[in-house]
């Protein structure tokens, strides 16, 4: 997964030595700003000493950052880990266009027809097509009467 925006906390790194395996290790934080209408905050981490320096995330810059999830579970609650494994310069030219899954065929330019000009009969759908044709919505009842339903609103 990927997520693009500006770097507002290098949080301090942490490090110790492997229990199991003896060899030293070390995890540095950050915090970035996604560039939205909203913006979101998000805590990802980077773990190894190489792929820290490798990186080089420097507080302000804009980058998007390739992570992986996972998530563990500790005295009965469950908590997530973003691990980022690649930081690029944010682009702000590049849209992401989604990816079609695999098994899934392209969407069409126009799934699906246009209705008839006479009447209100829509037009067949292609065979193909992933829905039914739209079909016109009945005319809604008039306020102020009595409506039909039983809802309180």
């Amino acid at each position: 997964m990927e997520i693009s925006g500006k770097i507002i906390q290098v949080l301090p790194e942490r490090g110790g030595v492997s229990q199991r395996s003896g060899s030293e290790w070390k995890v540095a934080s950050y915090v970035i700003e996604t560039i939205e209408q909203y913006p979101k905050k998000c805590v990802f981490e980077v773990f190894g000493i190489d792929r820290i320096q490798q990186l080089n995330i420097q507080l302000g810059q804009m980058l998007t950052i390739s992570f992986d999830i996972d998530a563990h579970e500790y005295n009965g609650r469950w908590y997530n880990t973003l691990r980022a494994w690649k930081a690029d310069p944010y682009d702000p030219n590049a849209v992401a266009a989604p990816a079609a899954a695999p098994g899934f065929p392209p969407p069409a330019s126009a799934p699906f027809a246009a209705p008839a000009a006479a009447g209100n009969a829509a037009a067949p759908a292609p065979a193909d097509a992933p829905f039914p044709p739209a079909q016109p919505a009945a005319p809604a009842p008039a306020f102020g009467g009595e409506s039909t339903d039983d809802l309180p609103f």
